[in-house]
């Protein structure tokens, strides 16, 4: 069965950086869209970026410029790097995969000095 597992969150003061990672099983993320969300506490879940097949990229407006998606074929495995992190990025980060609805079960990130 499909799996999406995140990992690499944690504690960052604000400025600093965090890479997410997103390994996937069965599902090969060279041929499929994946995105990361976000939630905040109390808060509806946020598309944050979305890498294509055609290794095209979409960011959300908060993220643009401080956020990269990318993937790793050879390891099947997407990531998400954060720069300049803010109080605000605090959240649980998951991945997704559209095609099939599939979803990790999320890593939690906290910016806080």
């Amino acid at each position: 069965q499909v799996q999406l597992v995140e990992s690499g969150g944690g504690l960052v003061q604000p400025g600093g950086t965090l890479s997410l990672s997103c390994i996937a099983s069965v599902l090969r993320v060279s041929i499929n869209t994946i995105n990361w969300y976000r939630q905040a506490p109390g808060e509806q879940r946020e598309l944050v970026a979305t890498i294509n097949r055609d290794m095209s990229t979409d960011y959300a407006a908060s993220v643009q410029g401080r956020f990269t998606i990318s993937r790793s074929n050879p390891k099947n495995t997407v990531y998400l790097e954060m720069r300049n992190l803010k109080p605000e990025d605090t959240a649980v980060y998951y991945c997704n995969a559209p095609r099939g609805n599939w979803w990790g079960q999320g890593t939690q990130v906290t910016v806080s000095s």
